[in-house]
C-alpha cells in the first residue's frame, strides 16, 4: 500500500467564500500514482470547511445566505467566545454545519463521485492563509 500527503493552502479575500478544490485533488491523485484507495481532504483550521455538493452558483449563494442566518457574524457580542476579544465564533459555529472533512473513494485513478458531486473549501473567516489536507492511501 502507498501513501500520499500533500497541503493546499487558501487565502480568500472574502470573510465567506466556497471554492471548488476538486481540479487540486485530482492533481494530488494524479501524483500520487495511486489508482485504487482512498481519499481523505480536510480543512485544518477550525474556521473553514470541506464538503461534497453541486457545483451551482445558485446553491452556493443559498448557502451563505442560509449560514449567516443561522450563525450570524454580527452582532459580534452575541457570542461569548468573542469575548476573548476574537470576531469569529459565528465562524467555527459554520464550520461545525458544514463539516471538517470528506473521504472519496479512487477507482480507476479517478475520484468516484456520483452524479454533480465536487469537493468545496469552505471558508468562514476568511483574508488569511489556512490550509487544506489531502492524504491519499492504497495502490
Amino acid at each position: 500500500m502507498k501513501s500520499y500527503r500533500k497541503e493546499l493552502w487558501f487565502n480568500t479575500p472574502n470573510r465567506m467564500d466556497l471554492v471548488n478544490i476538486t481540479p487540486d485533488v485530482m492533481d494530488c491523485v494524479r501524483e500520487s500514482g495511486i489508482s485504487e484507495g482512498f481519499v481523505l481532504i480536510n480543512a485544518m483550521h477550525i474556521t473553514a470547511s470541506v464538503f461534497i455538493n453541486d457545483n451551482e452558483s445558485g446553491l452556493h449563494s443559498d448557502y451563505k445566505k442560509w449560514l449567516e442566518k443561522l450563525a450570524p457574524h454580527a452582532p459580534i457580542n452575541q457570542y461569548r467566545h468573542n469575548d476573548t476579544g476574537e470576531d469569529n465564533a459565528d465562524a467555527h459555529l459554520k464550520r461545525q454545519i458544514m463539516g471538517r472533512e470528506v473521504v472519496v473513494a479512487i477507482t480507476n485513478g479517478d475520484l468516484d463521485f456520483g452524479p454533480w458531486e465536487s469537493i468545496f473549501y469552505g471558508e468562514f473567516d476568511g483574508r488569511r492563509r489556512k490550509r487544506v489536507l489531502v492524504k491519499i492511501i492504497g495502490e
